[in-house]
This record gives C-alpha cells, sequence and structure tokens, in this order.
C-alpha cells in the first residue's frame, strides 16, 4: 500500500477521544477520511455518518454513504468504536455483559466484513482495531470489557490468515489508561492511582496511540499483520 495516494479511511467510534486523534492524524496524511458516530456528530471538516455498529443494516448504509462521498471503497478500517458496562460478576446482568460483547467484538465482526468485501476486489487493505491493555492484563469490575477485548486478538489473528494472501493486513493496537474525557472523570484519586501503576508513570495520550495506528496502515508496516502492540506505557508487559 504506497502512501502517496490518498486512501479512504473510516473510523468508527470517531468523533471523540482516540478516535477523533485517528481520524485527525490520517486527514493530516492527506487521507480521505470518514468516522461514524452514534450520538455527537465530529467537528466540522470531517466527514462523519450516524451509525449504531451493533446493526449490521445501519453498518451497511454507512459504508455505502462514505464510498459514496469518496468514490471508492474503504482501504483502511480502523474500528475503535466501544462501550463499558463495569460491574463485579456477581452484579453483573448478562445484558451488561452481552450488551459489551456486541457492542466491542460483534461490531468488529460486522465492520470488518463489510469493509473486506472492498479490500478484496482491490486485493490491498489494512485493518486495525482497537482493544486495550485489559484484554489481556484482565481488571477486576470489567470481565465484559476484558473479554470483547480479548476477544478481537483471536478474531485479528484468524482474519491475518484468511486476508493475508490478498495483501490485507490486520493488527491490533491494545492501548493502556489514556488521556480523554472519560478517564479525566475518574478524578484525581482514581487517575493517580492509575498512573502509579504504570512503569511510565504516565498516561497515554490520544495523538500516541493514533501515531502507532497510522503507522500499522502506512508503507513501512506491509510486512506486519496479526500482531498486537502494546500502548500502554510498560502496564502490561509479558502478557
Amino acid at each position: 500500500m504506497s502512501d502517496a495516494a490518498p486512501r479512504v479511511v473510516l473510523v468508527t467510534g470517531g468523533s471523540r477521544g482516540i478516535g477523533l486523534a485517528v481520524a485527525r492524524r490520517f486527514q493530516d496524511l492527506g487521507d480521505h477520511v470518514a468516522v461514524t458516530y452514534n450520538s455527537s456528530p465530529p467537528p466540522d471538516g470531517i466527514f462523519g455518518v450516524r451509525c449504531d455498529v451493533t446493526d449490521m443494516a445501519q453498518v451497511d448504509a454507512a459504508f455505502a454513504a462514505v464510498e459514496a462521498e469518496f468514490g471508492s471503497a474503504v482501504e483502511v478500517l480502523v474500528s475503535n468504536a466501544g462501550i463499558t458496562r463495569d460491574g463485579l460478576l456477581l452484579r453483573m446482568g448478562e445484558d451488561d455483559f452481552t450488551s459489551v460483547i456486541d457492542a466491542n467484538l460483534t461490531a468488529a465482526f460486522r465492520v470488518t466484513k463489510r469493509a473486506a468485501q472492498g479490500m478484496l476486489r482491490a486485493r490491498r487493505g489494512r485493518v486495525i482495531l482497537v482493544s486495550s491493555v485489559v484484554g489481556l492484563l484482565g481488571a477486576g469490575g470489567q470481565a465484559n470489557y476484558a473479554a470483547s477485548k480479548a476477544g478481537l486478538v483471536g478474531f485479528a489473528r484468524s482474519l491475518a490468515r484468511e486476508l493475508g494472501s490478498r495483501s490485507i493486513t490486520v493488527n491490533v493496537v491494545a492501548p493502556g489508561p489514556v488521556e480523554t474525557d472519560m478517564t479525566a472523570a475518574l478524578g484525581d484519586k482514581r487517575i493517580g492511582e492509575i498512573i502509579n501503576a504504570v512503569p511510565l508513570g504516565r498516561m497515554a495520550t490520544a495523538d500516541e496511540i493514533a501515531g502507532v495506528i497510522a503507522f500499522l496502515a502506512s508503507a513501512d508496516a506491509a510486512y506486519i499483520t496479526g500482531a498486537v502492540i502494546p500502548v500502554d506505557g510498560g502496564l502490561g508487559m509479558g502478557h
């Protein structure tokens, strides 16, 4: 995949946080960028499509809208959309578990399956799935979230084998704690506890996650597939 020509990039959950940083990074590279969102649209200058990634019909419609806007199939897919519904096991309802699996794992299946149609025809493509250090390390109160994020690893590695002969790479980025509006709401005490557990002694910025994702979509990463890249300040090392 050449870095010279503008590519069509789709980032799910791209209206804020990591997703928005990723969208802006690809825009800075000169690519044609679209994002999906559920409630809050992206800032002006980024093409956004409202899409509930738990609904295959909405996923199909979103891809069709992106293809119509840019006149080409999606060449780089970043599956970033996700939710949390934390709770201890005995207090976790079945819907709390299945809804997180659906939004974080099954949704990645939906968007990747749809993107693969165009990638297979073009005989090239990049798929990057956003997991989490929690999927490798585990976390009390996050059995549903950890299961969904761990599942992305097996999903990606299976697809890396399945799609590799068509020059389609599939990789996983596993961020640790990241400075976002969501983490800012945790309060100083909890943020301090999180930082103390990270060997580098700080949270990541969303731009640092975006940089790794952009690398995996670049020509320099053409021979990387089925990989899990931790961007976690050393929090999950050894897993």
